[in-house]
């Protein structure tokens, strides 16, 4: 069903619904299968700027990798001369991990936006450091004076030297992260119902589900996170370092020193978790009168989630492992002698690690009762039928971590610290009606009209209400138009309202009311709250420190409200060909998203609007302190408005052949995240930058297919996916240009009969191994591509057995 559906199903039914029909199984099947990739690594571009970076990479083939194993199992009987049916299932899935040290264009980070630089982090395995003087009445809780800072660097006679920006000292942190996690699921469940008698079938429904996976990513580290204040004489520090603080501060002996050493004398960070979940439906249905039915049904659903992380250091264990005074008195303490050039010990890493945990929990209850029917009366084309019912659903979500979480005390763990724990419930009333208005006349085969309303009480926003106005025009067997207005809600996830609310570090995010040539004028940073004598002296972020940026939920929200109109032509030109034309608009108010940090800055400083989400530090500043920041928290916060035509086409020339196209035209994705100002408004359809348009929306994109069944023991399909090409908006993109190429994936299937009911399939994905398009920072989603939209891997290779009796 295209179209708001909001009406008839509910919050989030936005752009319409798919229903999925459950099938009632007599007898037994079984199949299995097995699943990978393969991708020849031939890159030259970046295998270019790692050579230049020394870094290692693969070459040629990557073998059978990434592989996926399944196998399932359904079993189903009829009872009592079919009044009954149970119908169960089970299901096994596991995938193996694939590193992106297995792809050679994802072995290393493109950190610049332009793509021309392989990079890494400067929590490197060779330690550098930020340091200052520890003075009274300079910052933070020890002093430390910003105004002498120097950023340093570890030497082989553990002297240090100012950071060399022309070949950096920074750390490789791709190839150990997960491009795709290892994963094992179970899930089974089962149908039942029973007709007692024509007034009462009694139906079951269970579901159930268990997952194991595990996250990982670069060894952790200290990250310069945190500012340790040590005195010249500490016995940790060897006399070459201690002998390059004196001659960087002379007569100093208080220093405040941020540390930035990679934890590659550990193991890697691990997030290792669970998700268990429950599902149950009871309900009876049947003949209420001569022309009505009846539904009634109670759902219960949760699930229990765990999440264990490993391998993270401790900021109490590191605060305490560096200072020679408070080590020595601490019976358990392993000196950290990161000052030492590789002095660090793996000992003395483990002994700094910590394992700390969080745990999950969400439920939805729902009661929902309705009727359906003919009403009896109407107009001459036909009696109006109808359906109206009741609903209560309610939601809970918890989150609860542990002490170490709680505390902040995992270093390079960010948005863990808060427990989270909230509800809400909503009680609903609906009603549809299906108008049969024409009948049999002159380009009148049939036109029939669609209602439906629904009022739905939040008990998180109040009230609101949906409804449906649709038509179905059959002018001749060959010509039916179908058009519809609704109006939608999206009522806010339980996530979005009560998410917890933390500091993220945007490292992409420039604050142009910073340094000491600011690109906006004076006037324009005032608006954001700059003053006089800040302005021209705000200090630039750190390599390390970047701009703070608050994100999470918003109890506050209201529901979106969409209003989505849909105009369809369906041609059946016969000898089995069918084009069907749908145009199709959406237009979201109060939409529920976070803004984009750049954009307040950028409307705060241009017209004036937003500034109340900028919070500016003593200094002008957006980073020193987690207190001082731009919040992008979520918001109700303004318009979006989208649409497209989309395309469907089959035609069967002969009982073997089978062709078709399904592809959707965008003819506008625009945004607007301050409603009604036309100077917030961009258009994403077709086009990509690093400020708005993060993905890539093409204008134009389809998947064609054509099957050739033998009608006997084997039939072949191949299928053509196309992307249309992106344009580039923003500064120069070398490695992009002015766009996104376009691009075509090639896929084939077989299929092979036995045995009358058994069949054998495989196929392959992306058969011409095509890569992905490589992108800088300002684009990337992971491993310098944008994985969900273009395929990530290379070549997808599958096979699957199926046998049924």
């Amino acid at each position: 069903l295209t179209g708001g559906a909001s009406a008839t199903y509910g919050a989030d039914a936005v752009a319409g619904v798919v229903n999925f029909i459950m099938r009632r199984v007599d007898g037994v099947e079984i199949s299995a299968g097995i699943s990978g990739y393969q991708h020849d690594n031939r890159n030259g571009y970046i295998q270019g700027l790692m050579d230049e970076r020394g870094f290692e990479y693969p070459t040629g083939s990557s073998g059978f990798d990434g592989r996926g194993y399944n196998a399932n199992i359904v079993i189903g009987g009829d009872l009592v001369d079919g009044r009954g049916n149970v119908t169960a299932y089970a299901n096994w899935r596991k995938n193996d991990p694939l590193l992106q040290s297995s792809r050679d264009y994802s072995s290393c980070a493109l950190v610049t936006y332009e793509g021309t630089e392989c990079g890494g982090s400067h929590t490197a395995e060779v330690p550098n450091f930020y340091i200052a003087p520890l003075v009274e009445g300079g910052w933070g809780p020890y002093g430390f004076d910003y105004l002498q800072m120097q950023y340093l660097t570890l030497q082989p006679d553990s002297s240090l030297a100012p950071f060399d920006w022309s070949a950096p000292n920074v750390y490789n942190y791709a190839p150990t992260n997960y491009f795709m996690r290892p994963d094992e699921r179970w899930s089974l469940g089962a149908f039942a119902d029973f007709e007692i008698d024509p007034h009462a079938v009694v139906y079951l429904e269970t579901m159930a589900m268990s997952d194991h996976t595990r996250a990982q990513v670069a060894p952790g580290g200290t990250f310069a996170l945190e500012v340790y204040p040590l005195a010249i004489d500490n016995a940790y520090f060897p006399e070459n370092f201690r002998r390059s603080l004196e001659e960087f501060w002379p007569g100093e002996n208080e220093f405040g020193i941020y540390i930035g050493k990679r934890n590659v004398e550990g193991a890697p960070r691990a997030s290792v978790m669970d998700h268990n979940s429950l599902r149950a439906v009871i309900g009876v249905r049947g003949l209420l009168t001569g022309e009505w039915d009846y539904d009634v049904a109670y759902l219960h659903a949760e699930t229990e989630s765990t999440q264990i992380h490993v391998n993270n250091l401790l900021a109490d264990r590191v605060f305490t492992a560096v200072d020679s005074r408070l080590c020595e008195a601490d019976w358990e303490c392993i000196p950290y002698e990161v000052f030492t050039y590789q002095g660090v010990t793996a000992e003395a890493a483990n002994n700094l690690a910590g394992t700390a945990s969080r745990r999950g929990s969400t439920a939805t209850e729902v009661f929902e009762a309705y009727v359906t029917g003919n009403t009896g009366w109407g107009l001459p084309a036909g009696d109006i039928m109808a359906a109206a019912g009741a609903e209560h659903r309610a939601v809970e979500w918890s989150s609860l971590p542990d002490s170490l979480i709680a505390s902040d005390q995992l270093l390079g763990l960010v948005g863990e610290q808060g427990a989270v724990d909230g509800k809400y419930s909503v009680d609903e009333i609906f009603v549809e009606a299906n108008i049969p208005l024409v009948v049999d006349h002159t380009l009148a085969r049939n036109l029939t009209m669609d209602l439906a309303y629904r009022w739905s009480d939040y008990s998180t926003s109040g009230g609101n209400s949906t409804y449906r106005l649709g038509l179905d025009w059959q002018l001749t067997d060959g010509l039916r138009v179908r058009t519809g207005f609704n109006r939608a809600v999206r009522a806010p996830s339980i996530k979005e309202l009560f998410d917890y609310q933390w500091i993220w570090g945007d490292s992409s995010l420039e604050d142009y009311c910073a340094g000491s040539d600011p690109l906006y004028s004076m006037e324009q940073c005032a608006r954001s709250g700059v003053t006089a004598e800040q302005y021209g002296h705000i200090a630039v972020p750190t390599e390390e420190a970047w701009t703070n940026v608050l994100v999470g939920g918003n109890p506050d929200l209201d529901p979106e409200t969409a209003d989505t109109l849909t105009v369809g032509l369906v041609i059946d030109a016969g000898r089995a060909m069918r084009l069907a034309l749908d145009y199709w608009n959406v237009r979201i108010e109060d939409a529920i998203a976070f803004i984009y940090p750049a954009t307040i800055l950028e409307q705060c400083a241009l017209d004036g609007q937003l500034c109340e989400l900028i919070r500016r530090g003593p200094d002008g500043g957006l980073w020193r302190s987690e207190e001082y920041h731009v919040s992008s928290i979520n918001w109700n916060v303004g318009a979006w408005d989208w649409s497209g035509i989309d395309v469907a086409w089959d035609w069967q020339p002969t009982p073997n052949w089978k062709l078709g196209l399904v592809g959707t035209y965008a003819i506008k994705r625009e945004e607007s995240p301050i409603a009604g100002d036309p100077n917030s408004r961009f258009d994403c359809a077709g086009d990509l930058n690093s400020n708005n348009c993060w993905r890539p929306h093409p204008k134009w994109r389809h998947t064609a297919s054509v099957t050739y069944d033998s009608d006997g023991w084997w039939a072949l399909t191949g299928r053509w996916r196309y992307y249309h090409s992106i344009n580039y908006e923003g500064a120069a993109e070398p490695l992009i240009g002015d766009s996104l190429e376009a691009e075509n994936y090639f896929d084939l299937n077989a299929v092979f009969r036995f045995m009358d009911t058994h069949d054998f399939s495989c196929g392959v994905n992306n058969l011409l191994d095509e890569e992905p398009p490589l992108v800088g920072q300002g684009q990337g989603t992971s491993s310098n591509t944008m994985a969900g939209v273009y395929d990530s891997l290379g070549r997808h290779l599958y096979a699957r057995v199926t046998l049924r009796w």
